[in-house]
């Protein structure tokens, strides 16, 4: 029996994957934009709707980046909007542990949770960086290295407050309307290195119990911590050897936390071009890629490595002669590649050797060194790579980011949705209303708790 495949569809928002220049490219920001990718992924009977969140505008050279202008609207905002126009499609949304409160953030969702008839994840990410902070009353005051701690207590706080109502808490009757069965209902204590709250929820049980939790991070900190709490993790290894070893990886933890291989999936993030024919195909990534990485962009992305204003260099001329600044005075700011790399210089090395072998320029470099497109080909070989990758247990499916907002996603689900379909490893529809159903995964136990 074959296994079955997830996709789900991800708003790309501000990033180098979008082609702003491409004429059938929409707002970002106008809800319009959100509801067509999202219907879109429900027709083609995706799992979810994920939309990342930035909380604040990048710089980079004491200047906002310039895929950061068109900014970010809330997530809970247009979650919540998108719930009264899809019907089946799980809506996920990214909410940040460091600079949020668990009982604000767990009512968030599970009234969520309740507005979609139980579609609601969470991806629980971490910040430590301090321009961020600078946004937030406790800016900056975290250390990089309990960030992970943080995030663990503040969701086992929130899962206090999401099992804190029993399911039949709420009755009612024709006579004396709706009333408590149980008079407890909703009453937490929590106290932790983070969190000292005590009071009553005041969202009642979710028909998923919980939301469904995401997470993303790749360390081996971020690896544990999806193995314990997780119920899908994000990956960035799409290639079947790297997938194979990651997916190995987080499924082999599972079990020092008293959990299945199945109760956790491992979905990486995948770019896609597709074609009539796989030359087509290759012809048009060719054009994608150009498309994705300007002159202007080349030169950004030349200046994360090499920390230096690069802004006189011709992007299609040599790399600069002069090596990487390695202080900690980063041009960039607000973004998690600040420090793509360990060892800049070496890696400087390692592009100007390649640039010369290959006479490349600057613009030329980028585009090979920051390529993301997972899929090429025409759709028949794209669903055969997508199929053989999860039967090969490198992925239990993808999270496909199309490089054209909003209707970058309608080509894939009208040619190879179908074969998925027909191949028999990917729903024709969906077979129950929550989220849980779709991933295949059970309704998390109540446990019985005191509160003192």
């Amino acid at each position: 029996m074959p296994k079955q495949i997830h996709l789900a569809a991800h708003f790309p928002g501000v990033n180098n994957t979008t082609v702003w220049s491409d004429p059938a490219a929409g707002s970002h920001i106008e809800f319009d934009s959100f509801v067509k990718l999202a219907q879109t992924a429900e027709r083609a009977k995706f799992d979810f709707f994920f939309l990342a969140e930035g909380l604040r505008l990048r710089e980079q050279g004491g200047q906002i980046y310039d895929l950061d202008v068109v900014g970010r609207p809330d997530t809970f905002t247009v979650l919540a909007a998108l719930a009264a126009v899809t019907t089946h499609l799980g809506l996920a949304g990214t909410i940040n542990s460091t600079f949020n409160e668990p009982y604000e953030v767990a009512r968030q969702f599970a009234s969520l949770d309740h507005l979609s008839d139980g579609r609601a994840a969470w991806n629980v990410v971490t910040s430590w960086d301090a321009f961020t902070g600078e946004n937030f009353r406790r800016g900056g005051f975290l250390a990089e290295g309990d960030r992970y701690t943080r995030a663990t207590q503040f969701l086992e706080t929130a899962k206090e407050l999401f099992d804190s109502w029993p399911a039949d808490a709420i009755a009612a009757d024709k006579a004396n309307g709706v009333f408590l069965r149980d008079p407890h209902a909703g009453e937490f204590r929590h106290t932790d290195q983070h969190f000292d709250i005590a009071g009553r929820f005041n969202v009642p049980r979710s028909p998923q119990g919980r939301p469904v939790i995401l997470q993303a991070g790749d360390s081996d900190a971020g690896r544990e911590f999806a193995a314990a709490t997780a119920d899908a993790i994000f990956s960035r290894h799409g290639t079947l050897q790297e997938g194979q070893k990651f997916y190995a990886d987080v499924k082999g933890r599972l079990a020092t936390y008293g959990r299945e291989r199945d109760e956790l999936l491992v979905l990486p993030a995948a770019t896609f071009v597709l074609g009539d024919t796989d030359t087509d195909a290759q012809e048009k990534a060719r054009i994608v890629r150009k498309q994705q990485v300007s002159g202007a962009t080349a030169i950004k992305f030349l200046e994360q490595l090499w920390n230096r204003d690069l802004s006189a260099y011709d992007p299609d001329g040599p790399l600069p002669e002069v090596d990487p600044d390695v202080s900690d005075q980063h041009i960039a700011r607000g973004r998690a590649s600040v420090r793509m790399h360990r060892d800049p210089i070496a890696v400087a090395n390692e592009w100007r050797e390649r640039a010369t072998a290959e006479k490349l320029s600057i613009r030329e470099l980028i585009i090979e060194v920051t390529g993301r497109q997972t899929f090429i080909g025409s759709a028949t070989t794209v669903a055969d790579s997508i199929n053989e990758l999860v039967q090969q247990d490198a992925s239990d499916g993808f999270i496909l980011v199309p490089h054209v907002t909003p209707g970058g996603l309608d080509e894939f689900a009208d040619t190879v949705v179908p074969l998925l379909q027909e191949r028999g490893v990917f729903r024709t529809e969906y077979s129950g209303p929550t989220l849980r159903d779709h991933l295949g995964l059970a309704v998390p136990d109540r446990p019985i708790r005191e509160v003192a």
